[in-house]
């Protein structure tokens, strides 16, 4: 296993069509898919992430049904693909590596594996598959805030040791303050640098995902996600036209055509947006407390059910350490809330149902 070649200085990964899911409520089309894939291709962005929000098989009652299967994405964005990889996300117990193989077949050459900053473990069957179908490896400690720079970059060793090539740094909560994320890139690159490339994937929530990218290439980082108009889930993720033109005022390499990024968030994904990701109470409350962020709409929904305050619900489910996986147990915080705070309301099931949607 060696690092991949990287073309420049830094790798920006686009993740609108995956992390993008989550504000979409998973409703994207294949004509949405082949557009944004075109766009991206076109301004130079060399891995483009297509899944379920949750990752392949993510599709389920829990987390909120596709509307065109991954697979069917997959293909598509595959088939309209010129320079760019198409990746796709696995959380192992929502994907298997059926899944992956599936996958592998329809196109993808990159897989993200994920699992939560502690669990490393639990993904070292799918890395070593991933490698036997030749695809890059990427590792996501998710919610990398919940331990310390040093378990961080030991979960990291699990990973870069199983076949990882690119152990993140991922702030599924956007809770990072830039002293915490440098001390957690710090700790990977000593820990994994000489085999394998650390990166970064970061959210909005406390409205440090540019900043936190930057320092995060200082640090040594060399692949950063990011997603047009923020396009993810809580306040989004750290907008790729934004980062790149960070990064050309900055005289780094990204490959990328700045204008191209630009036109293509503002006239390709910018139309089909059911809701604009933005740092208002709810989504700082998630990273306040570090709330994983595709939370936000399942709280919505509860909130909307159950006649409670959505930030308290947030709250809450920071307080009691919820992690991804557990989006279930917003329904029963939104229930006690409600018997603490007053009678519970409810309003149609088409009220809901539009809140969901976005």
């Amino acid at each position: 296993m060696s690092k991949p070649a990287l073309r420049d200085d830094v790798r920006i990964v686009d993740t609108t069509l995956r992390d993008g899911s989550h504000a979409q409520s998973h409703q994207f089309t294949e004509t949405q898919v082949r557009d944004t894939v075109r766009a991206l291709d076109g301004a130079g962005v060399e891995i483009i992430e297509v899944t379920h929000g949750d990752g392949l098989g993510g599709s389920t009652f829990n987390y909120g049904f596709s509307r065109t299967s991954d697979l069917e994405l997959v293909q598509a964005a595959a088939e309209t693909a010129g320079q760019a990889k198409i990746a796709v996300l696995l959380v192992p117990g929502i994907g298997t590596a059926e899944d992956l193989r599936k996958a592998a077949d329809r196109g993808a050459q990159v897989v993200r594996i994920a699992t939560h900053c502690t669990e490393a473990d639990v993904s070292l069957q799918h890395f070593e598959i991933a490698r036997k179908l030749g695809m890059e490896t990427c590792g996501f400690l998710m919610m990398a805030h919940r331990t310390s720079p040093e378990n961080l970059a030991k979960q990291a060793r699990l990973m870069v040791d199983a076949g990882c090539q690119v152990p993140y740094v991922t702030d599924s909560a956007g809770a990072l303050l830039m002293h915490e994320a440098k001390d957690r890139f710090d700790a990977l690159i000593a820990e994994v640098g000489d085999e394998a490339w650390v990166g970064y994937h970061g959210h909005q929530n406390m409205s440090l995902g540019v900043a936190n990218s930057v320092i995060a290439y200082q640090s040594g980082v060399r692949y950063i996600d990011g997603s047009l108009c923020a396009l993810g889930a809580g306040a989004g993720n750290t907008p790729t036209e934004l980062v790149a033109a960070v990064f050309d005022r900055m005289n780094i390499t990204t490959g990328l055509d700045v204008m191209a990024a630009l036109d293509a968030a503002e006239t390709v994904v910018k139309p089909y947006l059911n809701r604009w990701p933005k740092i208002d109470r709810n989504a700082i409350v998630q990273g306040w407390v570090g709330v994983y962020s595709s939370f936000l709409l399942h709280a919505e929904a509860a909130g909307a059910r159950y006649g409670v305050p959505v930030h308290e619900i947030l709250r809450r489910c920071g307080e009691l350490g919820y992690v991804g996986g557990q989006e279930d147990m917003i329904i029963d915080v939104a229930i006690q809330l409600a018997k603490t705070t007053g009678p519970v309301t409810e309003p149609s099931t088409a009220a809901v149902a539009d809140l969901v949607a976005g």
